[in-house]
Formats: C-alpha cells, structure tokens, sequence
C-alpha cells in the first residue's frame, strides 16, 4: 500500500494510504475507494463491503456539485496535474467553510513540500507528495511562516489582530 502525509491534531505523520483509485468502468469489489465526481454523481456506484467512499476531482471540476452528496463521501482528493495549477487551493477552502466538509481533504499529483504552509491553510489534511519529502521536511515547510497575513480554513489570526491594532 502506498503511503501518505496525515495532518491530525497539528501533528504531521506517515500512514498508510488504504484507498484505491477505481477507473469509470471498474467494478467496486470492496473495500476503501476513491472514484470521480463523475461516476459518484452518476449514481450507479454502490458501497461493497461495507468500504469508505472517497471522491477525485480534477482542477475544473466544480466542488460545488458536492454540495448534496458530502455526507456520502469520507475523503475528497484534489488533483494537482501541474505545480503551477492552484486551483485545488480554492476547491479546499470551499470544502471548509462554504461546504462545512469535516472529512479528509487530500492532496495529490504534483503535490511539493513548498506548497504545504499554503495548503494547511486551504484546509488540506492529507498529502501524497511528488518530491519525496519526508514527515520532519513537510512539517517544517508547513510551519516555516510565523505570522499570517489573512484568515483562512485553519483558523489562524492574522498578523493586525495579534497586534490588536484593528
């Protein structure tokens, strides 16, 4: 089984990745998978085995069309095709607040260590990461940034409201 970077209680670690990324046309069999948002909003997908039921979604996916079905879903996958493409950035931060999701948002594709301040900060809890980096690497890189600048999804305070000059 591959692994995974898991955030929980701000403690990073190395897991176990227990899902399976299943293909349109690939039978459910059982266990823990991740389909597209295509098949789940397609509706011919049935949970064997009693399995968690996790989602992809590619940068134009809108997450929106979630909105009815995120209790169905334990885990919501973000693809990152390109280091430059941040759209699953915004797709995070509207899984939190708009959606109110409270299940694992993952990161995966071309998901680097630089980026994991930022991505903590949309929300993400989980990442598959490109560049090899370790635990200890992704966690420091998640908190090389003292101070922040704007409120986000994890709920820091920026910078002015920790000098309480607003």
């Amino acid at each position: 089984m591959p692994m995974l970077i898991r955030l929980s209680d701000g403690v990073f670690s190395q897991v176990q990745d227990d899902f399976v990324r299943l293909g349109d046309d690939e039978p459910v069999a059982g266990g823990d998978v991740i389909v597209s948002l295509f098949r789940l909003l397609s509706g011919d997908l049935v949970r064997a085995g009693g399995g968690r039921l996790g989602v992809w979604l590619e940068p134009e996916d809108e997450v929106e069309a979630l909105a009815g079905r995120l209790d169905q879903v334990d885990l919501v996958a973000l693809a990152f095709p390109k280091f430059r493409d941040g759209r699953a950035f915004t797709s995070a931060r509207l899984l939190r607040e708009r959606l109110g999701f409270a299940g694992e948002v993952r990161a995966v594709g071309d998901v680097l260590q630089d980026q994991a301040g930022f991505m903590v900060r949309c929300g993400f809890d989980a990442f598959s990461p490109a560049d090899g980096s370790t635990v200890e690497a992704w966690a420091a890189a998640a908190g090389r940034h003292r101070h922040v600048y704007q409120r986000a999804a994890d709920g820091r305070a920026p910078a002015f409201a920790d000098r309480g000059s607003f």
